[in-house]
């Protein structure tokens, strides 16, 4: 039951993952076009940062420095007479008050907390990617149509609301459609992150020789389980495709785009 259990774990992880990420990559694209010289700086700084880092080193040491700084956080209102520091060379040590979560605490508090860590880099890493889309779209919608909406009266929010956001989506989603993809074929890093995910059972599973299945004697299937896998992330990815080109066609219909002239030259 573990490998379907883990199938759900990474659905779940898509599903909450996906918009997690895209509302961090649309606060990162919007603070990177900002007027205001500071916010700028910050969304342009998280995009070329987080897409400069490889993704593993990413997830290794972003999910370390979210857990202690979560618990430093908690040992500073829980324990302020704490009487040592909490770097002690190599370890870093918090009171028991302020670990995350209590040692007491039960098997699922422990794994809910590490899939929320693992949600939270997933969406902070592939954030700053769908908010370089995110900011390539918006500045793909003509300037023009901005000036029209202020020339109509609108203020710079008005026209950015009904103007630039609706229209930057057509450009956005071919990005976004790759970046959903990578996204999916990234869920074995859950691994990586204490979170026991679909490749980690397969191999388990399939292995004759692991300490936790050596009262079955059966040949290495691990070959077979990874085969189901192939199959399972091939299907994904294309039904992901067949509901991401309907929503392309929605979103380009009537627009002054190749996909928006390509409809209507066949009507």
């Amino acid at each position: 039951m573990s490998i379907y259990w883990s199938v759900g774990t990474v659905l779940l992880l898509l599903a909450i993952t996906a918009p997690t990420a895209l509302a961090f990559g649309f606060g990162g694209a919007t603070a990177a076009r900002s007027r205001v010289a500071p916010l700028r700086w910050f969304g342009k700084s998280y995009i070329a940062v987080v897409r400069g880092v490889p993704d593993i080193a990413f997830f290794l040491f972003f999910v370390i420095a979210l857990d202690q700084g979560f618990e430093w956080l908690r040992h500073q209102v829980k324990c302020p007479d704490w009487p040592d520091p909490v770097r002690q060379g190599n370890d870093f040590v918090v009171c028991d008050a302020a670990k995350l979560p209590l040692g007491n605490a039960a098997q699922w508090v422990h794994e809910t907390y590490g899939f929320f860590l693992a949600v939270l880099t997933f969406a902070i890493v592939f954030g700053a990617f769908a908010a370089n889309v995110l900011f390539g779209a918006m500045r793909s919608v003509p300037r023009t149509q901005i000036e029209t909406a202020e020339a109509y009266g609108m203020s710079p929010r008005q026209s950015f609301w009904r103007i630039l956001v609706p229209q930057m989506w057509v450009y956005a989603l071919p990005g976004l459609s790759n970046l959903w993809m990578v996204l999916i074929k990234a869920t074995p890093l859950l691994f990586l992150l204490g979170v026991e995910d679909i490749v980690y059972w397969a191999r388990e599973l399939g292995g004759s020789k692991t300490a936790r299945f050596t009262d079955y004697p059966h040949p290495d299937w691990r070959v077979w389980y990874f085969l189901a896998l192939l199959v399972f992330y091939l299907i994904f990815t294309r039904i992901s495709e067949l509901v991401l080109d309907r929503i392309m066609a929605r979103l380009t219909h009537g627009q002054a785009t190749t996909g928006g002239e390509a409809q209507r030259k066949a009507a």
